[in-house]
């Protein structure tokens, strides 16, 4: 059947395609004032793309990698980090009033640039630039920026952005961690530089207190004093500058075309990342404070954090963890809480005093230490006990007692053998520890019943090979002394034989036959396989060999060498000889041409009792 083609109809198809494609990424890299992004509209410039994305349901605007660049999703900038939106279909990114505007599904504003600039919005345009910087300029042809998102950095600084403390606004430019890997609201964790102008970085943790520094600056070296991973210099290319209107830091790529940016992550750590490749994941160039451990309060309360473990943070014993949902996406702020709750007031009830306190060896705690003075342990206990807010103490000797009110924090499980860790007794509720103790006796016990059941289960390997190799070891004593008795019988070694037959040596009977092949074997019957050889006067001979896996195989041999060793006629296969050797029993025949090996070496029985009849 003929079809035709409507041009009209094509023609709309192509129209309708490009306006699809134009709904899913913008040709230039600018929003003009009657332009809006929604749904899965982007804008590209360089390495980088601009648009919504979703976690777990929640939308946000935001800036990451082209999938050209990094295979992986690597969002670099968020605008809306703490107001997610639900629908990106029905929210839209515009400008408005001389601002970038971010309105949700109700048309409500959920996030701007927040500009008290005059400038009309009709020629205000916002810019993807191919740092990454995403810039609001007055018109086309302006190189002044009205607002730029590197002085607004989110987890991420790219190379050319800054960190800085302004001196005259008292404003400073940090990077915030995400709350977790799924999460991207601000979370605990800060970079800034000191604004106490001590020309150095400084790790916060909740914006107020400082568990790293990397040192002053030093400028004939180009780093920072106590960071010196920074001397691996040939990637990136830092610079400081302070002067009196504040101070910043700064780098770029000594190669452009590398990807290699900072972030500041949801462990508490500032991390250099590079992709050599973009399929393959990032590595960590350098991370900073070196150890994790050290990063303020990465546990969280009642939390335990071991970096010679394969997990970072755990919950003390008697404890457990707040919100399995955030430990399982790299969120340990929320700590721990106990599996059962303290009453105060009924410390010796149920298994007494002695079981009031849980002992845990090699261990550190960095926070809210108070020091105690007391002649003993004992006595050190006793003040821990009768204060229904003590949580913990610790003894090491005369007038050392130590004690944690409230939330135990910054817990740190140490090697055994390593200085620092101390003796902890961490108090717990009397059924709880019960719970423990039994726990632990059971624990105690469990190598001891593994090893019994191993030994036990080697002892029966032992046994039952040790019967295995006697059963082998009858049958070939069994098989020797047949063999013996063959020897004997037929003038192998000692014996006399009787039927003057000529003993070949299995040596030359293996050269005959080419070592047993398969290209000499004629055929195979029950007493064994049957071979073509030529002996050394060019004599065709056919070798006949006890199989090892004939039941009867050696009374067979015997009773044909009998037989026909005897036997002299015409019509009668004759036996040339047999061999005698290591276990082997052959027989050699006279090879007979055009005649069937079936009747003249299998049929052996049959064919002499037709004679004789």
């Amino acid at each position: 059947m003929d079809t035709k083609t409507n041009p009209m109809l094509a023609f709309i198809v192509v129209l309708l395609c490009l306006f699809l494609e134009s709904r899913i990424s913008f040709a230039a890299d600018t929003i003009t004032a009657n332009q809006s992004l929604s749904g899965d509209q982007t804008v590209v410039s360089g390495d980088f793309e601009l648009g919504f994305f979703e976690l777990d349901g929640r939308h946000y605007i935001g800036t990451w990698y082209s999938r050209r660049v990094v295979s992986a999703n690597t969002i670099v900038w968020v605008a809306n980090r703490e107001k997610p939106i639900s629908d990106r279909f029905s929210a839209v990114l515009k400008i408005k009033d001389g601002n970038v505007v971010l309105f949700n599904e109700a048309k409500t504003p959920v996030w701007s640039t927040h500009l008290t600039s005059t400038t009309t919005s009709a020629s205000v345009q916002a810019v993807l630039l191919d740092s990454g910087n995403l810039v609001l300029r007055a018109h086309s042809s302006s190189s002044e920026f009205l607002w730029q998102s590197f002085h607004h950095p989110a987890h991420t600084w790219l190379p050319g952005a800054k960190v800085a403390f302004n001196n005259i606004t008292n404003q400073t430019q940090i990077l915030t961690s995400w709350k977790n890997s799924r999460n991207p609201a601000p979370g605990l964790y800060s970079l800034e530089v000191d604004p106490n102008g001590s020309n150095s970085f400084i790790l916060l943790w909740n914006r107020s207190k400082q568990y790293w520094t990397s040192g002053s600056w030093n400028a004939s070296s180009n780093i920072f004093s106590l960071s010196p991973e920074m001397r691996l210099n040939y990637v990136y290319n830092y610079s400081f500058v302070s002067n009196e209107n504040g101070s910043y830091f700064t780098y770029s790529l000594y190669d452009p075309k590398k990807v290699s940016p900072f972030m500041m992550s949801v462990s508490g750590q500032i991390q250099q990342l590079i992709w050599f490749t973009p399929s393959r994941p990032s590595k960590i160039f350098w991370s900073l404070p070196r150890q994790q451990c050290a990063v303020h309060l990465i546990c969280g309360a009642f939390g335990s954090c071991n970096e010679k473990s394969g997990v970072l943070c755990n919950c003390l014993m008697g404890f457990k963890q707040k919100s399995p949902r955030d430990w399982a996406l790299q969120d340990y702020s929320g700590g721990c809480q106990r599996k059962t709750n303290l009453q105060c007031g009924n410390s010796t009830s149920v298994i007494g005093t002695k079981y009031q306190f849980l002992e845990m060896h090699s261990m550190s705690m960095s926070e809210n230490e108070l020091h105690v003075k007391v002649g003993s342990a004992k006595k050190c206990e006793s003040i821990c006990l009768n204060n229904c807010s003590c949580t913990a103490y610790a003894y090491e000797s005369s007038n050392a007692c130590s004690i944690w009110i409230g939330d135990l924090l910054g817990v740190q499980e140490l090697v055994a053998d390593d200085a620092g860790g101390r003796t902890l007794y961490i108090r717990l509720a009397a059924s709880e520890l019960m719970h423990l103790q039994n726990g632990k006796g059971d624990a105690d016990k469990r190598p001891l019943i593994i090893a019994m059941v191993s030994a036990a289960a080697e002892l029966l390997m032992i046994i039952f090979c040790y019967f295995l190799w006697k059963k082998r070891l009858g049958k070939r004593r069994t098989q020797r002394r047949k063999y013996g008795a063959t020897k004997i019988n037929y003038g192998a070694g000692s014996g006399k034989n009787d039927t003057e037959l000529p003993l070949f040596g299995l040596k030359s009977i293996l050269n005959t036959i080419n070592n047993f092949s398969e290209a000499n074997k004629l055929g195979e019957g029950g007493f064994g396989p049957v071979y073509k050889g030529i002996l050394l006067e060019n004599q065709e001979v056919a070798i006949k060999r006890l199989s090892k896996k004939s039941g009867q195989g050696h009374e067979e041999f015997m009773n044909e060498l009998n037989l026909i060793a005897k036997l002299h006629h015409t019509s009668l296969v004759r036996l040339l000889g047999c061999c005698i050797e290591e276990e082997e029993l052959i027989l050699i025949y006279e090879f007979m041409h055009h005649r069937s090996l079936d009747k003249l070496l299998f049929g052996i029985s049959s064919f002499l009792l037709r004679l004789i009849l």
